[in-house]
């Protein structure tokens, strides 16, 4: 087994997953109309981060070195994009929570 980060990004992915699932449901028992926005984005949030788990996962599994670094590197970039997205998701929660 040639890579070393699919593990990590497997792990992480999992968690920040958990991660996303409860702000989810923390915003549908407020009921807070104006964080809608929070609430789709984050949902899209999970899906990738649901994507790079499974990728990460393929690349995990894979006999085949190509294949292997190649469902590696996407796992790696839905991950990125999914911590941007994390990121996002945290400044708009704690801008709404101070205004």
């Amino acid at each position: 087994m040639a890579n070393n980060t699919s593990q990590h990004i497997l792990g992480t992915s999992a968690n920040l997953l958990g991660f996303c699932l409860f702000v989810i449901t923390a915003l549908h028992i407020d009921n807070r109309t104006e964080l809608h926005f929070i609430d789709e984005l984050t949902s899209g949030v999970a899906i990738l981060l649901s994507l790079s788990c499974f990728y990460s996962f393929i690349s995990i599994r894979t006999q085949n070195n190509l294949r292997e670094k190649r469902w590696e590197n996407i796992a790696e970039y839905i991950f990125i994009i999914s911590l941007s997205g994390i990121l996002l998701i945290i400044l708009l929660i704690t801008f709404n929570i101070i205004h």
